[in-house]
């Protein structure tokens, strides 16, 4: 992490965190969140700041509190590829894995918690609720790598727009311990040229099916950011996903 670039945020206790319920402390007691206390620090970046770069020295772990982030990855030629999203309660980082993979950085105003990596390695060895708990955010992970994987390959530009949009909305509501449906207002962090990159398609695929579903009357526009799903379910099955679009609750 750059200690330059990144700037101290107040210090929130954990049982107040927004992303209390979905971030790899969701199981931890109340002796545990303490000890997690002492080894924290909340930082901050800015739009188009640096996280970590591909193959920097690793010294913390943590989980996105708000915001987005960009994971990235570079080619031999010097292309980078987006390869996934860090969305709030997402974990950055990998116990035991001293260089970092990709490049993240922030889409938006990013506030990260941090945890000292030896510290939360030690602990992760003396609490295994905490060790299940990051192999369920992992596996997890994985599910949702192989539902990009298909978005890719086999749906069509409509059905990746819903896909993106119905994602952000389970995201949404599982922070507050919610089931999505019905009429949702989410905020759409990335921009038009991000999601382009993100789903594989160009800036005027994304505008043009955006407007698309605007004037069906599938989704709002509220500003520069927020949208109104107007029936979840209905976007659901534009998505072309399952029933529950392959996420956890």
């Amino acid at each position: 992490m750059n200690e330059k670039s990144a700037s101290r945020d107040g210090r929130e206790r954990c049982g107040d965190c927004p992303i209390r319920y979905r971030a790899v402390c969701a199981h931890c007691e109340a002796d545990e969140l303490a000890l997690l206390e002492g080894m924290k620090l909340y930082r901050s970046f800015e739009p188009g700041q640096p996280i970590i770069w591909e193959g920097d020295r690793m010294d913390f772990v943590g989980s996105v509190v708000t915001g987005v982030a960009t994971l990235t990855q570079t080619l031999e030629d010097g292309r980078t590829q987006m390869v996934g999203l860090l969305l709030p309660s997402d974990f950055l980082g990998r116990p035991s894995r001293d260089l970092a993979p990709y490049n993240a950085v922030a889409a938006t105003r990013v506030v990260l918690c941090c945890f000292r990596r030896k510290p939360f390695e030690q602990m992760m060895r003396s609490t295994p609720h905490l060790a299940h708990r990051l192999l369920e955010m992992t596996l997890d992970e994985l599910d949702a790598a192989r539902e990009w994987m298909l978005l890719l390959g086999r749906k069509t530009a409509r059905e990746r727009i819903a896909s993106f949009l119905t994602l952000l909305a389970r995201r949404e509501a599982a922070l507050h311990k919610r089931q999505p449906g019905g009429r949702m207002q989410i905020d759409l962090a990335l921009t038009r040229e991000a999601m382009a990159d993100y789903l594989g398609l160009t800036l005027e695929t994304v505008s043009r099916q955006i407007s698309t579903l605007k004037r069906e009357g599938v989704i709002e526009l509220v500003g520069k950011r927020a949208i109104i799903l107007t029936d979840f379910e209905r976007l659901a099955e534009e998505s072309g996903d399952d029933a529950d679009g392959g996420y956890p609750d």
